[in-house]
């Protein structure tokens, strides 16, 4: 049986998007769950790979909750945080409402495959556990290059799909059997964490990635990967 919230064609959106509004109210507590508070740790590394610097412009799509937005603002760079979800962006919202100073963050609705910003807006574009989300992966890397400033960084934090084939069935494993009755305790539907292994299945991963960034053109491409490949980010550069 196929995951409900998984859909390989044109409900590929509006299947998400129910997802992403039945997990929202739990999803900062999943994540910290489900990666054993890992995830801030590669977070960080994002960061600093991302190399913000005061003055400059960063972009963090699908950013959820904001937790990285928030990182990219407090390195002193004019962050916006874009995502299609608005149970995830009230959370996000809330959140800038409770710090103290206020981070210099602004949350927009909108669609990482059709970007509401002019070509090389932002000297840094970020998604994290989002691009594997997208109707269509190579048209949001394109947006990523368009948006990006000439010599930008782009950033790509994901699920990944480890070489070693031990590591990666007990990682397949772990996602399949274990995640799932997170989300059936913490949001009363196993298929909301079911969907991990279902779209990482469909997903490039982090090989994938890296090729389709080589082949729009961008410089400097590199695979970082975390925890033997359960984890990457790619990075790349527009060309200057």
């Amino acid at each position: 049986m196929t995951n409900k919230f998984y859909d390989s064609g044109k409900e590929r959106a509006a299947k998400v998007n129910a997802l992403f509004a039945t997990i929202a109210p739990h999803y900062d507590l999943i994540n910290d769950l489900q990666s054993f508070g890992l995830h801030r740790f590669w977070k960080q590394r994002l960061l600093n790979l991302a190399h913000g610097r005061p003055g400059e412009r960063a972009l963090d799509l699908c950013c959820g909750t904001g937790d990285v937005t928030f990182a990219l603002a407090a390195t002193g760079m004019e962050a916006v945080g874009l995502d299609f979800s608005e149970p995830m962006l009230k959370v996000a919202r809330q959140r800038t409402q409770s710090q103290n100073p206020k981070p210099s963050v602004r949350f927009l609705n909108g669609d990482a495959q059709n970007i509401p910003f002019p070509d090389g807006s932002f000297d840094v574009v970020t998604i994290s556990y989002g691009l594997r989300n997208l109707a269509d992966l190579d048209l949001g890397l394109r947006e990523m290059k368009r948006v990006a400033k000439p010599g930008g960084r782009l950033l790509v934090l994901d699920f990944g799909k480890p070489d070693n084939a031990v590591w990666r069935s007990l990682y397949f494993t772990y996602l399949k059997f274990f995640v799932p009755v997170m989300g059936k305790v913490l949001c009363g539907d196993a298929d909301t964490h079911g969907y991990i292994l279902e779209s990482l299945k469909h997903y490039a991963a982090q090989r994938g990635v890296a090729a389709k960034m080589t082949n729009l053109q961008l410089t400097d491409v590199r695979i970082i990967n975390l925890m033997g490949g359960t984890m990457s980010i790619n990075y790349a550069e527009k060309a200057a």
